[in-house]
C-alpha cells in the first residue's frame, strides 16, 4: 500500500486512461444507451437536463450543474424524459470500450460540439478499472450518484472539453487527466454529504482525533501497529481512542487495521506475481503461514485460491 490516504489509493485502480469523451448536444426526444460496461460513467449536464434509468428500475433525474456516477457493468439509460422510452425518438448508444476503433464523430450522429441552441449538453466519461484495488471503493458506492456543481465549475469545463477537442496533439490525455479530476472532486462531494452514510474509512480521516492514526497506518501498514502506537499518534488515551474509533468507523481498530491488510493483500495476489511470502510481508506479516490463516479467516479461501480465481 502506497504512502497515500485511503481515497487516493482506491481511485488509483480506476482512470479514465482511453476512455471515451462525449461532449454531445440533443434536442428531445432522445434516449442514450451506455453500453461499455465500464465500472464507472460520469455524466456531466452542462445544459438542459435528463432522467437516469437504471437497470434495477429506479430513475434519478438530472439537471444543470449536476454530475452523476453510475456503478456498472449494466448498461443504462439517459432520457430526456422517462416516457420518451415508449415513443418514437433518437436512439444513441455510447460503446467505445467495446470498439476497435470509436471517436465522438462515429456515435449515431450526435451532433457535438458547445452548440448554443442544442436542447441539452452533456460530456461523458467512462472509467477503466487496472487490477482489483478500485473494488473495495466501488462497494461503497450506490448504483447511481448525484451531485450538484457550481454552475462556473460546469462552464470551466465545458471551456476545456471544447479546447480539448480542437486540440489532435494529447487531446485524449488532457481529457481523461481532466475526468480523473473531475471524478475525485465529484466523489469527494458526495462522500462529505453522505455524512454517515461515507464510509467509515472517510469519515476517520475528517475526524481530529483519528485522522493523524489513520494516515499514519496508511503511510505504513507493514508496521508494528497495536491501539495504544495508533493512540499515541492520535495524542489522546488507549481507552478514548478505542471508544471513539468504534463508534465513528464501526469496527474495533484491530479488526479495521485486519481488514485494510487483506483488502490489500488480496489486490497484491490478483495483480501482481509477488509470492505469498513477499505479500504477506509488505501487510506486516512476518509469518507466511499465519498471514495465510488470517487471509483465509477474513476472504474464505487461501491466498493460493484467491489468485487463481481472480486469474480465472
Amino acid at each position: 500500500m502506497s504512502s497515500v490516504d485511503p481515497l487516493s489509493s482506491l481511485l488509483s485502480g480506476i482512470r479514465a486512461e482511453g476512455s471515451v469523451v462525449s461532449h454531445a448536444v440533443l434536442t428531445a426526444p432522445w434516449t442514450i444507451r451506455f453500453a461499455d460496461g465500464a465500472p464507472l460513467t460520469m455524466v456531466s449536464v452542462l445544459r438542459g437536463g435528463g432522467t437516469l434509468l437504471l437497470p434495477d428500475g429506479t430513475e434519478r433525474t438530472v439537471g444543470v450543474g449536476d454530475t452523476a456516477v453510475v456503478r456498472g457493468p449494466e448498461p443504462f439509460l439517459l432520457a430526456d424524459r422517462p416516457t420518451t422510452v415508449d415513443r418514437p425518438h433518437a436512439e444513441y448508444e455510447i460503446a467505445c470500450f467495446t470498439e476497435a476503433e470509436c471517436t465522438a464523430q462515429d456515435l449515431g450522429g450526435i451532433r457535438w460540439g458547445t452548440d448554443p441552441d442544442g436542447a441539452t449538453a452533456l460530456i461523458v466519461g467512462a472509467y477503466r478499472a487496472f487490477g482489483h484495488r478500485h473494488e473495495r471503493l466501488l462497494s461503497a458506492l450506490p448504483p447511481a450518484l448525484v451531485v450538484n456543481e457550481d454552475v462556473e465549475v460546469c462552464a470551466w469545463l465545458e471551456t476545456a472539453a471544447a479546447d480539448a477537442a480542437r486540440r489532435s496533439a494529447g487531446s485524449q490525455a488532457l481529457m481523461d487527466r481532466l475526468l480523473d479530476w473531475a471524478l475525485v472532486c465529484t466523489l469527494r462531494t458526495w462522500f462529505d454529504q453522505a455524512g454517515a452514510d461515507a464510509p467509515g474509512w472517510y469519515r476517520g480521516l475528517a475526524d481530529p482525533v483519528l485522522a493523524p492514526a489513520l494516515r499514519a497506518f496508511h503511510d505504513r501498514p507493514a508496521d508494528a501497529w497495536t491501539v495504544a502506537s495508533l493512540a499515541t499518534r492520535a495524542g489522546v488515551s488507549r481507552a478514548l481512542f478505542a471508544k471513539r474509533f468504534t463508534e465513528l468507523m464501526g469496527s474495533p481498530p484491530l479488526a479495521y487495521l485486519t481488514a485494510c491488510r487483506m483488502d490489500e493483500a488480496g489486490a497484491l495476489l490478483a495483480d501482481t506475481d509477488l509470492s505469498v511470502a513477499q505479500v504477506a510481508e509488505s501487510v506486516g506479516y512476518a509469518d507466511a503461514f499465519g498471514f495465510s490463516a488470517a487471509f483465509k479467516r477474513h476472504k474464505g479461501v487461501s491466498p493460493s485460491t484467491f489468485r487463481a480465481g481472480a486469474a480465472a
